[in-house]
């Protein structure tokens, strides 16, 4: 008879526990948050990836009743960042804002610490930022097509700066070698920073980078030239200036997107919170008009949206990175 009477028992309290367990993520995005926010930046202070994030942050504490606290930590192609993302407690209380290379690039070109489909969830895509092909005073030609005239001409005569091997801009690279079979030298940086001292110093002919607040100040002083831009159309701010695409390079037309990532086992309501409010933040018009400035272009959207987008980029990139034979330092 005892073991009839336990029974029941044991599936009530089951019951209860299951029960439990499904309200635990509604209570949690209920009461959330209850303490300040960290906000991982993968990239150095004073870039255009750290202004916007601190741009959302500000607007995050006052809309969520918190202060978010932004921490960079910068290095290995914004690897360093995400990895601390992955490690931290699933709670809502990490969060990071890096581009989408360190989970759709940076683990087909080199070794990650962390599984970049199971340990970091994609919250929400902030921005995208197009990659331009500068001429430094060093280029002697006009347009890109001139480019690679010279580089069929003069075989190894023009060189071709990256912010490093493994990058967005020498995936571009290896794409307009690949079709053009133009000879142009790679030279590969550790970051942008000494990338354009020397770009401003004519130590090289071109160089792929993002767009930045600084960049924009050099062009309009006419210190550097922008010849082609991987974006999806051209840029109200460059009108004149080419994509990829209506170069006739379509696999070259890349652009970085950053965005707002959680640790991987973060609850779906709180996903679904961090979203909706970082969308709210994204529209206000000092949000987005600095991003405009700085020539990146809001993007936005659901977590689901962003996580496809991803998965879609990682694919290609794993396909790009095997044909060109592509490794990091």
């Amino acid at each position: 008879m005892a073991v009839f009477r336990l029974l029941p028992l044991r599936a009530a309290c089951l019951a209860v526990t299951l029960m439990a367990s499904a309200a635990a993520p509604v209570l949690a995005a209920d009461n959330y948050p209850s303490r300040p926010i960290r906000m991982i930046v993968a990239y150095p202070t004073g870039g255009i990836s750290d202004a916007v994030a601190r741009a959302l942050g500000e607007k995050l504490s006052v809309q969520m009743g918190t202060s978010v606290v932004v921490e960079n930590k910068a290095g290995a192609g914004g690897s360093i960042g995400i990895d601390a993302v992955a490690k931290a407690a699933p709670d809502g209380y990490t969060l990071g804002f890096a581009s989408t290379s360190p989970l759709t690039l940076n683990p087909h070109v080199g070794r990650v610490n962390y599984d970049p489909q199971r340990d970091v969830a994609p919250v929400m895509s902030v921005m995208y930022s197009p990659v331009l092909v500068i001429a430094t005073p060093s280029f002697t030609g006009k347009t890109f097509q001139d480019l690679i005239a010279q580089s069929k001409a003069k075989p190894g005569s023009v060189r071709w700066a990256t912010s490093g091997l493994g990058t967005v801009g020498h995936v571009m690279l290896e794409q307009i070698r690949s079709k053009s079979k133009a000879d142009i030298t790679l030279i590969p940086y550790k970051g942008a920073g000494q990338q354009m001292n020397d770009a401003l110093g004519g130590q090289f002919e071109v160089m792929s980078t993002n767009a930045s607040p600084m960049l924009t100040q050099h062009m309009q002083a006419g210190r550097l030239r922008a010849i082609a831009v991987g974006a999806p159309k051209r840029l109200d701010s460059l009108p004149n200036v080419p994509t990829f695409d209506e170069l006739g390079y379509p696999k070259a037309n890349l652009t970085s997107t950053f965005g707002i990532f959680a640790p991987g086992k973060t609850p779906v309501a709180i996903i679904d919170k961090l979203n909706a409010e970082l969308n709210k933040a994204l529209a206000e018009p000092e949000v987005r008009d600095r991003l405009l400035r700085g020539g990146e272009v809001p993007t936005g959207g659901s977590a689901a949206q962003f996580a496809k987008a991803i998965h879609a980029e990682s694919q290609e990139n794993a396909r790009i990175v095997k044909e060109a034979g592509i490794k990091a330092d």
